[in-house]
């Protein structure tokens, strides 16, 4: 049986490419930090208030052509 350090030693913890570049694209052009997270078929990017959340929204398709992205954006007020 395998411990929980061999079980874990061997996972891979970075962060997806995709979710780093929405994370950095958002963070050079908004100075906000936004939180990012792949489920499933989409990404969830979480923002602090709802204009912003709009203001991304409206900018989607520019989101996924610069970042390359062939997922679903969901834009969330957190």
């Amino acid at each position: 049986m395998d411990s929980i350090i061999d079980i874990l030693g061997s996972r891979d913890f970075d962060e997806p490419a995709e979710l780093s570049s929405i994370k950095k694209l958002i963070e050079d052009e908004y100075s906000i930090k936004p939180t990012v997270a792949k489920r499933g078929d989409s990404i969830v990017i979480t923002l602090p208030s709802a204009s912003m959340a709009s203001a991304l929204r409206l900018r989607g398709p520019e989101i996924k052509r610069r970042c390359q992205i062939d997922k679903k954006l969901i834009f969330r007020i957190g």
